[in-house]
């Protein structure tokens, strides 16, 4: 019996499935790394995409990966079409840029390269190869752990020793995120999109409970991170959710029973200490894109489309480096603390 043929590790057997390519060295794998290869497509609003973008920083990838960044707006009709779009040229919204490959000016197009019969959404990031002229991966969680390790071949050693997944924390990342990607990653865009006050009423202290654990979390293990001394991915993706929390989630998502600058001062530190301290976090916020997103493209929401000027300023200086300075906040909301009992570290 002949054995069977070997799929690429990009295949996707539906055309409403996503891409899951990893980039690696592996002799049998078509997405090798090489510098200028690839190209990603991100919004600077996005938060999943945004995970991407900073490993991609904290990498040193941006030489190896160039990026194309579409308008934080308009988004498209209730069904989401015709989708995310690039500026006519790079002058017309700062921060975004024109499709750098193709000239599209649809992010929807590039997914109908790659699959004139695809049937999904057509979200950010997107990581393309262009010797294959196809879609790598579009799952940002996928790519927040596979470009960790992509490009070691090809870098210098301080940075292909960067990890954000060590060994011997894997097991309690693993658990945190479980609980962090559910209940506050998109625990808050259940509370945004609600569409009845119970369902509204059911998702809000759910997130609060997430906070809350957290702020236990960051203060029993003293900073800089998440865990301590190590920055793993649960930075990563407790950043792209809290830099938005006060900005966006608080007043355009209802998200109101707190909010990080004044309920969670350990957080809030932590936050200032990823904003300022390390420019893979900072550098890669555009408070402008991510504030006009969330505002200007939630007409159900948001019908006349004003965004809020405040808070002001979007996230504040002095960082407190002795920990043992702060005191932990919460939300003692009775349903909310019954919520966080579930949670575990």
């Amino acid at each position: 019996m002949s054995a069977e043929p070997k799929v690429p590790l990009f295949y996707r057997s539906k055309p409403e499935d996503s891409w899951h390519g990893v980039i690696s060295d592996s002799p049998d794998n078509p997405l090798q790394p090489e510098k200028g290869r690839y190209h990603m497509y991100i919004g600077l609003f996005c938060p999943f995409a945004h995970r991407a973008n900073i490993v991609r920083h904290l990498k040193g990838l941006q030489e190896y990966i160039d990026i194309s960044v579409v308008k934080p707006y308009p988004k498209g009709d209730e069904n989401g079409w015709p989708g995310w779009c690039f500026p006519k040229d790079d002058d017309e919204y700062a921060g975004a840029t024109v499709d750098k490959l193709f000239g599209s000016d649809y992010l929807h197009k590039v997914y109908f390269k790659a699959d004139k019969d695809y049937k999904g959404r057509y979200t950010v990031p997107v990581l393309w190869d262009k010797k294959l002229n196809t879609i790598v991966n579009n799952e940002s969680a996928e790519l927040l752990r596979s470009l960790q390790t992509s490009f070691n071949s090809l870098l210098p050693s301080e940075l292909a020793e960067i990890t954000l997944y060590p060994e011997h924390l894997r097991e309690q990342i693993d658990r945190i995120s479980e609980w962090m990607q559910r209940d506050l990653n998109t625990g808050v865009y259940k509370a945004g999109f609600a569409s009845s006050q119970e369902a509204y009423d059911k998702a809000v202290p759910i997130v609060f409970a997430a906070l809350n654990k957290l702020e236990k979390i960051l203060y029993e293990n003293k900073g800089p991170c998440v865990l301590g001394k190590h920055m793993t991915e649960l930075d990563v993706r407790l950043y792209a959710t809290l830099i938005r929390f006060d900005p966006v989630y608080v007043q355009h998502f209802k998200c109101n029973l707190g909010n990080i600058r004044y309920t969670y001062p350990v957080l809030h530190n932590w936050l200032k200490g990823m904003y300022w301290n390390h420019p893979a976090f900072g550098g890669t916020t555009d408070f402008k894109h991510i504030k006009e997103n969330y505002t200007k493209s939630h007409q159900d929401i948001n019908p006349k489309a004003i965004t809020p000027m405040g808070p002001y300023p979007d996230i504040e200086k002095g960082y407190e480096e002795d920990w043992s300075k702060l005191s932990p906040g919460s939300i003692d909301l009775p349903i909310v603390t019954e919520h966080e009992k579930q949670l575990e570290a």
